[in-house]
């Protein structure tokens, strides 16, 4: 048990990163199970500065963001938690594979606790996610058991049920957003990136304001129901690459008049992933845009290449 003599332990997790693949599931889980939680703030100028300056030169803009949300929680809080995300299980948008494949996270999805426990002198609550060895549920009824006072099966499978009871109707509430704005007169223009890029106001420079502001309807791309994907995907190694891409071939069924990729400097696998997304629209004669983030990237430039771009749209 990690429980001191007080009711409540403080629990830290940083909006950042792992956070946006499941937001909300983290703060309700563990609130189900006694904990006071604490979310860092929305990344601001601080935040970035502080994970900018702690990072190496080949650290990806994300990862920089991460180190700068945990660095905020430090003396805050008792713990901090970082998942240690291995492999995902989903059903494959490819007809030559199976109707469930076992797909890898990006590996600082998987090292990021170790990275922490340098960091910060804050103790990490870790532990892994690997759904090619045991299911998810199964995992969390583990990790409950270890960290909380309870360990009757009831309460701690009532903690996860509400969890992801949360996360479900979050996700219902995403497909609901995507068909209202598929219906839209205003020219669609579908958003691609990794959830803690498409959600991070400050990383992405309000991209999502600017072309609204042009007279544009924003469709994320994690908005597109996932029973709905194509099956004529390429096959990926990241889990991320073949929900990215099979969502791709479902909006290209839709009434859109553009696309735009956004990408963390340094993204190694986004790198190789760019190619395949462009490739797609280019095919459909539907305008792209790719564009780079980093600490430097400023609202001049960013502005400046979605009016340019507007002006291409029918």
């Amino acid at each position: 048990m990690i429980f001191p003599k007080r009711a409540k332990l403080i629990l830290g997790i940083p909006q950042a990163l792992f956070y946006w693949k499941q937001p909300f599931f983290w703060e309700e889980f563990f609130q189900n199970l006694g904990f006071e939680v604490i979310l860092s703030p929305k990344t601001n100028k601080e935040i970035v500065e502080r994970g900018v300056k702690i990072a190496d030169p080949e650290t990806c803009f994300s990862v920089k963001i991460l180190f700068g949300h945990l660095l905020f929680l430090e003396n805050k809080v008792d713990l901090v938690f970082i998942p240690r995300l291995k492999t995902k299980r989903m059903r494959s948008q490819n007809l030559y594979y199976k109707s469930q494949e076992v797909f890898e996270y990006c590996p600082k999805f998987f090292g990021m606790p170790d990275l922490a426990k340098i960091l910060l002198k804050t103790k990490i609550l870790t532990f892994t996610l690997d759904e090619k060895k045991e299911r998810t549920e199964k995992t969390l009824e583990k990790f409950a058991k270890r960290i909380t006072k309870t360990s009757k099966n009831a309460d701690i499978k009532k903690a996860i049920k509400k969890a992801f009871f949360v996360t479900n109707q979050k996700e219902k509430e995403a497909e609901e957003s995507f068909f209202q704005k598929a219906k839209s007169e205003k020219k669609k223009i579908i958003l691609i990136s990794h959830p803690y890029n498409l959600y991070d106001e400050y990383a992405n420079i309000g991209i999502k304001r600017k072309i609204e502001k042009l007279g544009g309807k924003i469709i994320f791309i994690d908005e597109i129901p996932s029973s709905s994907a194509s099956n004529l995907s390429p096959h990926f190694h990241w889990e991320f690459g073949e929900e990215i891409m099979g969502k791709i071939n479902t909006i290209l069924n839709y009434d859109i008049a553009g696309a735009i990729e956004i990408s963390a400097f340094q993204c190694g696998c986004d790198a190789v992933l760019k190619e395949f997304v462009e490739r797609e629209f280019k095919k459909h004669k539907i305008p792209f845009l790719y564009l780079m983030i980093d600490e430097q990237t400023g609202e001049a430039g960013v502005q400046t290449r979605l009016e340019a771009f507007w002006d291409t749209l029918k």
